[in-house]
């Protein structure tokens, strides 16, 4: 049985009454909110994700909303990557980075209008960032947060879902493309999105006293694929290679460092925050890159809450930011943030709580 005692400071999602009902039984702090990660069967979890349809509470995606004459200019001055082609229902992810070119947040972005954008941010406070830089740049811009939600579908089963409850025209959603709808008259965006590699869409709530409702029409909908309730929290993302910011970052890490240079343009204008770091980073060569690591050993030993150092020849290069256990691979892996001049196929030390133990670098994504 989980319980909760909200206050100001941590909040509940609209669908945390239906989690609840489903069984809900662990939850971390995430934006100041609550976001279940267990409903006490963490293997049942996994394989409905990797073979079915999984139901997800992430309405602590909070929405950082950009609203008036100057909302793409604010839009693109907070963002490393070109937005000018970036159309009405269109979707971009984006490595929000700070003056020096260190990465803060990756959210993706929603263009609803042309002077109104969401960021559907992860976890940090992007919201007084955001307000800060309108202010101190003069743009006519309003910046808040909106009465918005995301809960997300996600596995292979989870098109026909979808499909099921909104028609087929969502299956022609390209990916992070969005449309503006009403369930059973509730006001929703349906994106094709979502934070594992398994296919499958976020639903956006726009009226945070339907959750339930709206999470018991997924649900009853999805019966015949067998949906179940699901969170952001297993070895999937690991083995997919998505990248957890705040989790696989620290202070100093670029996005070349973590594989997102690719959303990095270097030529858009100088008064984008960052920019002119990322170019000088980018032209001096990056100085860490991230890699997978294949543990030694046959038994689950997932980590703890801080990094674990990693030895080649006695000295440290580098640390492991994650590791899980892989049903798929049936071995320990995680993500070492290591020194650029340590190439794929070593092999190193993690100095793990229990003792050191070898493993093995391989370029991501695992699977």
């Amino acid at each position: 049985m989980f319980s909760f005692s909200p206050t100001a400071r941590v909040r509940p999602s609209p669908f945390f009454d239906a989690t609840v009902a489903e069984g809900l039984v662990a939850a971390n702090v995430y934006n100041r909110m609550i976001m279940p990660t267990s409903y006490g069967n963490p293997e049942a979890e996994y394989w409905r994700l990797i073979n079915g349809v999984s139901q997800w509470d992430v309405g602590v995606e909070r929405q950082v909303q950009l609203k008036g004459p100057d909302a793409a200019r604010l839009a693109q001055i907070l963002s490393p990557r070109d937005l000018s082609t970036c159309a009405v229902g269109q979707g971009k992810y984006v490595p929000l980075c700070n003056h020096r070119g260190t990465i803060i947040n990756d959210p993706i972005l929603l263009k609803l209008a042309d002077d109104l954008y969401w960021l559907s941010i992860a976890d940090s406070d992007i919201w007084f960032w955001a307000g800060a830089i309108a202010a101190e740049r003069g743009l006519n811009v309003e910046v808040s947060e909106p009465d918005v939600s995301p809960m997300a579908l996600q596995g292979p089963k989870a098109e026909d879902v979808v499909a099921h409850v909104l028609g087929d025209w969502v299956r022609g959603l390209k990916y992070f493309w969005f449309r503006e709808t009403e369930i059973q008259g509730i006001p929703v965006a349906v994106q094709r999105s979502g934070w594992s590699k398994q296919g499958g869409f976020e639903i956006y709530l726009k009226d945070g006293t339907k959750g339930t409702q709206l999470w018991n029409i997924f649900k009853e909908a999805g019966q015949p694929w067998g949906i179940g309730p699901g969170a952001p929290a297993t070895a999937e993302r690991t083995e997919s290679g998505l990248v957890s910011v705040g989790g696989d970052t620290d202070d100093q890490t670029n996005p070349f460092e973590v594989r997102l240079g690719k959303y990095v343009d270097l030529d858009v204008a100088d008064d984008v925050v960052g920019i002119k770091a990322l170019r000088r980073i980018k032209a001096e060569g990056v100085k860490r890159h991230q890699l997978g690591i294949i543990l030694d050993g046959d038994a689950p030993a997932p980590m703890g809450a801080l990094p674990e150092a990693i030895l080649r020849n006695g000295a440290v290069v580098g640390k492991m930011t994650n590791c899980v256990w892989s049903p798929r691979m049936q071995a320990n892996i995680g993500y070492a943030l290591i020194s650029s001049a340590v190439p794929p196929g070593e092999t190193v030390t993690v100095q793990r709580s229990a003792g050191p133990v070898t493993g093995r670098l391989v370029e991501l994504p695992f699977l």
